[in-house]
């Protein structure tokens, strides 16, 4: 059984590919919390909880709203339901969806999507490890990988696996670094993402502002274009907060 918390069809809003008609398939879970991000979201009974801008799919004190899944099929029939005459983008992302990389719900489920020809993004914190060997579909599906740093608040052992890492890039397909950056600092975030790239690898690299309004993405995005054109990073936008501010599944 996997947890879903919602599904939406939307444009890629953020990374390699911005603007992009997708399918979205939140998944609930995660093995963070990221308490820097300092979002506080209320939960259904009441309590305040701090993370990031989808604590309500991380907290398992929104379990009671997310969907049992039990087989690939309603993953299937999830995206079939959108009736779309071409195969949009799949994007799995949460929470953090590999915490179900081993489920073969997932495994049936992705197959079969890149059988039918979706492209298929993960995205994802990057600190669990992908089995590759045993689960060769992996190789065909695009990682996204949103390495959390110290602005995260998360230990550096715990946000950090350069094993998971390293595998994603060299059997994933057209694996990226995506960043959320902090307003300030950045000079102690340059020196984290050069300490990545120099022990792990250099791929392509996407900085975009830490924001959960529209608001707080105006104030912050130039910051962040500054700094990516100092260090030569890529800038990423957040269109969907652009566009659509704070509200949620689109």
């Amino acid at each position: 059984m996997i947890y879903l918390v919602e599904d939406f069809f939307s444009i890629q809003g953020e990374g390699r590919r911005l603007g992009t008609p997708s399918i979205f398939l939140r998944f609930g879970g995660c093995n963070m919390r990221c308490p820097g991000f300092q979002t506080k979201v209320i939960t259904p009974s009441g309590e305040e909880v701090v993370g990031c801008d989808t604590a309500y799919a991380v907290f398992k004190e929104f379990k009671s709203h997310w969907k049992k899944i039990q087989k690939a099929d309603e993953l299937m029939e999830i995206v079939n339901s959108y009736k779309l005459n071409y195969k949009a983008d799949i994007v799995l992302t949460g929470g953090e969806p590999l915490i179900y990389a081993d489920n073969v719900i997932l495994t049936q489920f992705l197959e079969h999507v890149i059988h039918e020809g979706h492209e298929v993004t993960f995205e994802t914190n990057g600190s669990l490890a992908v089995d590759f060997k045993t689960y060769p579909v992996y190789r065909y599906c695009r990682f996204a990988l949103s390495v959390k740093l110290a602005c995260s608040g998360e230990a550096e052992a715990d946000r950090i696996n350069k094993a998971a890492l390293e595998g994603m890039i060299r059997y994933g397909k057209d694996s990226f670094y995506k960043f959320t950056l902090p307003s300030e600092n950045l000079n102690s975030v340059a020196q984290e993402i050069k300490a990545i790239h120099d022990e792990i690898a250099k791929v392509d690299t996407y900085c975009m502002p830490m924001s959960d309004s529209k608001k707080h993405l105006e104030s912050r995005c130039e910051n962040v274009i500054e700094f990516c054109k100092q260090e030569g990073y890529i800038y990423s936008d957040r269109l969907h907060i652009r566009i659509w501010d704070e509200i949620q599944g689109v």
